[in-house]
């Protein structure tokens, strides 16, 4: 490949960057700062937190370049939003609320109890955890955590517990772990069902293998990004929430739940502590436009409810907060402040949902809604609702995907050609390589970004070996990630120029999921989870069927499990019915290390594990049918 290093700002990029600047809180004060900065009780005691592997997973230093105004290879807005997000260390949001800023994506909360203190979401890692409460403990005096919550499914909330908690003072009952209804199987349908493309995905959205610097990542809209190579784990609830109202003492605290399903995660909750005027908002009201649908990959949110709970939040709180805080960003204080910002963010969200619909009942698709919308001035120039993160382009798209799906309608696009066979008969249509490269290049000096990144991918995905469409393909991505007001949009453009000069990361394993995450799964999941992993065909072929008992005996659980025409089905064993011709008794641990392939079913076995009666060839078939996945596949090439 001709050029394999990062570019400067073209003219074009550096001109449209210069545009984006005209906005009210980029050209004067910005209050955002001063809240950014209010009570902070500490600075970290130092900018690097280390894995006991020997490398860093968190440095803050790497952000050093965050001086001045934004170079010509950064949005403004996103320059903007990556200062606020370094401003790090332990804040006083209210007497007896504390956050821990700038030490992961989230952030972590402590409240003052009568005998120690409840962290609000323990963050993404051991290790950035263990140092978020050792700031907590050096400036504020070391206290015992008598209860932690979960906010939500989103692992940068919970998978850093063990980092916090001793898993057996949850088990003796010392310290409940609460969270919303749903959380465990939401957590584990992002992490484990769909953990590999997810876990792939988010190496783009987040730039984890970009450099950091101007040129590289800058930011993740809603923090500075993700720990690198740090220990993960679970702990599951113990406390479910299931109604809005619920009131819970903890540790002397009372706290008062608003479920809140479907808005930022499947499973999430707000709550209020009335006695001390202070609201917690989750991830559902944060200091950016967030995501209807996250570019890793999940679910499409709700809007219509997001806006909905924003409104409740207002009517069963807003008179009796002086306080909010959220799980990333900065809070806000008063009542007319904190008011004002869930309305906004309600309206945001309400207006992305109906006018999305509104224009789709006119018979515009996705794509030509996305183009059309534009918040209303008032949202457009209100911080909170600009796209660090999310954008009104995407957002857009995701309501319209959540009532009509992919499809738009057209008949033409019902049944397109994959990428590549597509882009081997464009360019054929196109006169060939040579003729699609000359075009494509003076539209690259008109600065058609976005054309060029259309049309010289179907030469990338036709020719994946053509180092001029490689060259050119990337560097059309890099100015696109330049001009991105958006942390993830120019995270995936940036490492996609920078897969397509360098290739894609090697390495043929999967995902790893950490052993504490496993344990605290049911089997239930373990064994959807297993189905995931089954090749259908070659398990359907010639007929075959299996049926097999399992037994958990650390769960005491039992389970019929089947196989026919090629998909997997479980029930809970019925007392009394005859045992299948195929047993397998085992530990939870067992059964988890043979669905996630982590040891052979010999040595489980020889262990004392795992027992089989009955065919133990039969389920020595079965485990052959069960696929392994590849996480650093391509992306943007074949």
């Amino acid at each position: 490949m001709s050029d394999l290093s990062s570019k400067q700002a073209t003219v074009h990029t550096a001109a449209a960057n210069r545009a984006a600047a005209d906005l009210p809180f980029l050209r004067g004060d910005d209050p955002d700062r001063e809240r950014a900065t209010r009570g902070r009780v500490a600075r970290p005691s130092t900018a690097t937190i280390a894995h006991p592997g020997g490398w860093n997973v968190w440095d803050l230093d790497e952000y050093g370049f965050l001086d001045g105004d934004a170079p010509a290879e950064v949005h403004p807005g996103l320059w903007r939003q990556a200062r606020l997000n370094t401003e790090a260390g332990l804040f006083e949001v209210a007497p007896g609320f504390h956050q821990v800023r700038g030490l992961d994506l989230a952030n972590l909360t402590v409240v003052e109890g009568e005998r120690g203190r409840i962290v609000i979401d323990p963050l993404t890692s051991v290790q950035t955890a263990r140092a978020a409460m050792d700031l907590v403990d050096r400036h504020l005096g070391a206290r015992p955590v008598t209860g932690v919550i979960y906010t939500h499914s989103h692992v940068d909330h919970f998978a850093g517990v063990r980092g916090v908690i001793d898993e057996a003072d949850v088990v003796d009952g010392t310290v409940p772990v609460i969270a919303p209804s749903g959380f465990l199987a939401a957590a584990v349908s992002e992490n484990i069902v769909a953990g590999n493309v997810m876990t792939r995905r988010a190496s783009y959205m987040y730039g984890v293998l970009l450099p950091k610097g101007p040129r590289g990542h800058v930011d993740a809209g809603l923090g500075k990004g993700i720990p690198l190579l740090a220990d993960q784990g679970l702990i599951a609830p113990t406390v479910d929430i299931e109604e809005t109202g619920t009131e819970l003492v903890v540790d002397g605290v009372r706290i008062v739940f608003q479920v809140t399903p479907d808005t930022e995660a499947p499973s999430e909750m707000n709550f209020h502590f009335p006695d001390h005027r202070v609201l917690c908002m989750a991830e559902n009201c944060t200091c950016t436009l967030h995501n209807l649908y996250t570019p890793r990959g999940a679910p499409v949110r709700d809007s219509l409810a997001w806006s909905h709970y924003l409104q409740e939040a207002i009517d069963l709180y807003g008179d009796a907060t002086d306080a909010c805080f959220a799980s990333h960003h900065w809070p806000r204080w008063g009542r007319e402040e904190i008011v004002g910002h869930l309305a906004r963010q309600r309206d945001t969200y309400r207006f992305l949902h109906d006018q999305t619909l509104r224009l789709a009942n006119h018979g515009l698709t996705s794509t030509e809604i996305a183009e059309e919308i534009r918040l209303p001035d008032e949202l457009a120039v209100e911080p909170a609702s600009r796209g660090y993160y999310g954008t009104v382009n995407h957002n857009a798209k995701a309501v319209y995907q959540r009532y009509l799906g992919w499809f738009d309608g057209n008949p033409a696009h019902l049944h397109p050609h994959p990428p590549a066979e597509a882009g081997r008969r464009y360019v054929e249509f196109m006169g060939g390589a040579d003729a699609l490269l000359a075009k494509a290049e003076a539209s690259f000096e008109a600065g058609d970004y976005r054309w060029v990144a259309e049309v010289v991918n179907h030469l990338v995905f036709a020719e994946p070996s053509n180092d001029a469409a490689r060259s050119l393909q990337a560097d059309a991505l890099e100015q696109l990630g330049y001009q991105a007001e958006s942390g993830p949009w120019r995270d995936f453009y940036l490492t996609g120029a920078q897969e397509l000069r360098h290739g894609h990361p090697g390495g043929a394993g999967g995902s790893h999921i950490g052993d504490e995450t496993i344990a605290a799964m049911t089997p239930e999941m373990v064994l959807q989870f297993l189905g995931v992993r089954l090749d259908g065909l070659a398990a359907s072929e010639g007929g075959r069927t299996w049926t097999l008992d399992v037994v958990v005996t650390d769960r005491d659980e039992s389970w019929r499990v089947g196989i026919e025409r090629g998909a997997i089905h479980h029930r809970r064993s019925v007392a009394g019915e005859e045992a299948a011709a195929l047993v397998v008794t085992t530990t939870h641990p067992a059964l988890a290390a043979l669905a996630f392939a982590t040891a052979p079913l010999d040595d489980l076995e020889s262990s004392g594990a795992l027992a089989v009666e009955g065919d133990r060839a039969a389920l020595v078939d079965l485990l052959g049918m069960l696929d392994t996945f590849r996480l650093m596949f391509p992306i943007v090439t074949p």
